[in-house]
C-alpha cells in the first residue's frame, strides 16, 4: 500500500505496524529513480505500507525527523524509526533492508 501524507498526517500513517516513509522532492532526481520501485513494492506487498511525504511541502516533518538529504528513506516499525537510508537504493537492497524489519 503507498499513501502519501503531510505534517499534519505523517504520524498517524506510521503509528502501526511497519512503514518506509520516503522523504522526497519533485525535483530530486535520486528520488525520481527510487519512485517506480517504492509503487511496485507498494502493489507487491501487503505486509508494511509506503509512505511518501514531499519535503517541500511539508518542511516541518522533515526538521522533526532531522531529514537533511533526500531521498531520505525510514523504516519505521509502530512509529519508531528501526533504520535510515539516505540516498538511492536499488530495489534488491531495499528489499533485504524490509524485510529484516518485519
Amino acid at each position: 500500500m503507498l499513501v502519501y501524507a503531510t505534517d499534519a498526517t505523517i504520524t498517524e500513517e506510521i503509528k502501526a505496524g511497519v512503514s518506509v516513509v520516503d522523504f522526497y522532492a519533485d525535483w530530486c532526481g535520486p528520488c525520481k529513480m527510487i519512485a517506480p520501485i517504492l509503487e511496485q513494492l507498494g502493489e507487491e506487498r501487503q505486509d508494511f505500507k509506503i509512505v511518501k511525504i514531499d519535503v517541500d511541502a511539508n518542511q516541518q516533518s522533515a526538521v522533526q525527523y532531522g531529514v537533511r538529504n533526500i531521498p531520505t528513506l525510514l523504516i519505521v516499525k509502530d512509529g519508531v524509526e528501526i533504520h535510515r537510508q539516505v540516498g538511492f537504493v536499488p530495489k534488491p537492497k531495499l528489499v533485504e533492508l524490509i524485510n529484516s524489519s518485519l
